[in-house]
């Protein structure tokens, strides 16, 4: 019998989540009430079987006054909406942890994933490692269709000149030639004999299905009876996105997607959660951190237990629309962010003469030395020996039974241990004996400098000063790192949110529902006008009744307008948004790729590849997004000792907040 909460009417909760690599950070909204914070490891197998079920418990929990008992089914009537964001996708990508899956392909092209576009991933190595596939299996089918003419409309053919070619007409309008139909009992025995070696995920790309993805339907069909449990058409989950079950559940359940906005849980799929965690950190940043008088762009430092994002906002969110990660190319519209895999649990390591910090992580369990279940060092560790960390101030939630504090004495040896084997190495070249704080020390301006670049990569590799700009720092590990992180890049100003610790749950609680919709359209630039706006418009009618459909309101419904263009004869496309004013698409194009590639091509025709229309997310409440601390005054809590760069010194310890 699931349990019954005592949530008064009209007051519903509502609940956002960020499931981590290391923690799971959980934010419950309660009407008329304070904030509820939970944070909690992710993986704690001897505690829970899931974080984010345990985190929705206690927060339950502590909004009703009534106990929840472990494992119970959860009654979520008096829960208005989860937001959820998670870094599942990201780590089975990285890690290469999924479940087998088969690539069906359309027959003689079974290696062209592999075979890719030939790009070295290390220019000078002699010894080439591509990145292992994700496909286990492939299976090629009997089907082809390609383009008839690629200059050649399919509406300006006569019956009797499509007949005997076998044309059809494609979503984009090309003419379409079907020289093989799909040979469906051959696919269907090919599909049976998959599924007999216990495959159960299909990823089917056919070739041009982006705009005749008939054979591809089919075989989805097919590979529905049959029993397979994941089924993937290239045709849907690029360029559009389709969901297939209706949402039931008591409470409204959305996941925050790459772009930043949320989606329904139907609605979800691999491809657009790839940064689905960062994400909610950029949104919840530009929320709370941004001056928009000002207007000064601020950079996001988000500093988890195993890995760093980076960020850059200047007023608009900045999106890439094709990128790599993990040597696997997405085509998938996401916020510009870029990952370095260091974190508080990053491990420590000394191998040839050199300081290491990650990228191997510690993870949630068994965690740092400091959480007394076995775990390695780590950089948390470093902090706590070097007095960046007191114990006292954490609750004793540490250890097997989760009853203990943090052990400082048990990082301390740890750093005694590798201070013997590095200081007998610096014995052994004439180098000068360092001391267990200095050895910390030392790993500490490795993990910084590490997390340096990727921040530079986003500024001074893209013509912005870093100095120009404001550092927001947040992630549970951010604040021990932010002077010196800013000190690196001359940045003189840091902000921290008031809940900087779990600023990208609250970023999911700031999105919004957006949904954008892309269909190829192939066609000139300066000849289309008219066909061009109806194509959008039809667009934005698909869109909104999803929206709606999802719970949006429809007076609050705004698009923009995107084209993926090209120069004729390049093969290198450039998105652009509707541009503002008096100027042109092409003029907007032009402008564009000579900021992008450094010339144009003039008096080339501009080809329109495909159209995409993206529903922008609204600001959110004032009361949400808003986090005055002109009434706080900074109360002493006690004087320490701390080890900040080369001095030893005395540091004040403020409480915020009883």
């Amino acid at each position: 019998m699931p349990y019954m909460g005592d949530t008064p009417p009209n007051s519903r909760i509502r609940i956002a989540i960020d499931r981590g690599g290391t923690f799971t950070d959980c934010l419950g909204i309660v009407p008329g009430k304070p904030d509820i914070l939970v944070k909690l490891l992710s993986n704690d197998p001897t505690n829970y079987a899931d974080a984010p079920t345990e985190g929705i418990r206690r927060i339950l929990e502590r909004a009703t006054g009534n106990t929840i008992p472990r494992g119970q089914q959860i009654e979520t009537s008096g829960v208005e909406s989860i937001k959820m964001g998670t870094t599942v996708a990201t780590n089975a990508l990285l890690e290469r942890a999924s479940t087998p899956c088969a690539l069906v392909v359309t027959r003689g092209f079974k290696d062209l994933l592999n075979i890719g576009d030939q790009t070295r991933p290390k220019l000078f190595d002699l010894n080439i490692r591509r990145p292992e596939t994700l496909f286990k299996d492939v299976l090629e089918v009997d089907e082809r269709v390609t383009l008839h003419d690629s200059s050649e409309d399919a509406s300006s053919l006569t019956d009797p000149e499509r007949e005997p070619l076998n044309l059809q007409t494609g979503i984009g309008g090309e003419a379409i030639r079907v020289i093989q139909p799909l040979d469906v009992e051959g696919a269907r025995r090919g599909l049976q004999g998959l599924f007999d070696k216990g495959v159960r995920s299909l990823a089917i790309v056919l070739l041009h299905s982006y705009t005749y993805p008939s054979h591809e339907l089919e075989l989805g069909k097919i590979a529905e009876q049959i029993g397979f449990t994941q089924i993937s058409l290239s045709s849907q989950i690029f360029p559009g996105l389709v969901g297939h079950l209706e949402d039931d559940q008591g409470a409204r359940c959305e996941f925050v997607q790459s772009d930043g906005g949320l989606v329904g849980w139907q609605g979800l799929n691999g491809l657009r959660a790839i940064l689905s965690g960062p994400a909610g950190g950029v949104v919840g940043m530009a929320r709370t951190c941004f001056d928009p008088e000002r207007r000064k762009p601020i950079i996001g430092f988000d500093m988890g237990g195993t890995s760093t994002d980076v960020s850059r906002y200047a007023g608009t969110f900045e999106q890439v629309f094709e990128s790599v990660t993990a040597g696997v190319t997405l085509m998938s519209p996401q916020l510009e962010v870029d990952t370095v895999a260091v974190g508080g649990g990053s491990i420590l390591s000394y191998r040839n003469g050199l300081f290491l910090a990650g990228p191997e992580s510690a993870s949630a369990h068994p965690g740092p030395v400091t959480y007394r279940k076995g775990g390695p060092l780590t950089v948390t560790d470093a902090n706590l020996v070097l007095g960046r960390l007191q114990a006292k101030y954490f609750p004793k939630i540490f250890g097997p039974n989760e009853d203990e504090p943090l052990d400082y004495e048990g990082a301390r040896r740890a750093f005694e241990a590798l201070f013997v084997e590095v200081n007998a190495d610096l014995e052994a070249s004439g180098g000068k004996p360092k001391t267990v704080e200095e050895l910390a020390l030392g790993f500490l301006q490795v993990a910084n400098e590490t997390m340096c670049r990727p921040i530079r990569s986003l500024t001074e590799a893209k013509g912005y000063r870093t100095s120009d700009h404001e550092l927001a720092v947040f992630g549970g590990a951010g604040g021990q790192h932010a002077c010196a992180i800013a000190a690196n890049l001359n940045i003189d100003r840091i902000l921290i949110h008031q809940y900087s610790s779990i600023l990208s749950a609250y970023g999911m609680a700031l999105a919004d529902l957006v949904h954008d919709v892309q269909k190829p359209f192939s066609a000139d630039l300066d000849t289309s006008a008219e066909e061009l706006d109806a194509r959008l418009k039809e667009l934005e009618l698909i869109a909104s009744e999803k929206l709606i459909k999802e719970g949006a309101k429809k007076e609050a419904l705004e698009f923009e307008h995107f084209l993926n263009l090209r120069y004729v004869g390049s093969d290198t496309t450039f998105m652009i948004a509707r541009p503002a004013g008096q100027q042109t698409w092409a003029e907007a194009f032009t402008e564009g790729h000579r900021r992008q590639f450094s010339f144009i091509m003039a008096g080339r025709p501009i080809l329109i590849e495909n159209v995409r229309v993206l529903r922008l997310p609204r600001a959110p409440p004032l009361s949400l997004s808003s986090s005055s601390t002109s009434s706080w005054q900074p109360r002493l809590q006690t004087l320490q000792g701390a080890v900040l760069g080369e001095l030893s010194m005395m540091k004040a310890a403020l409480r915020r907040k009883d």
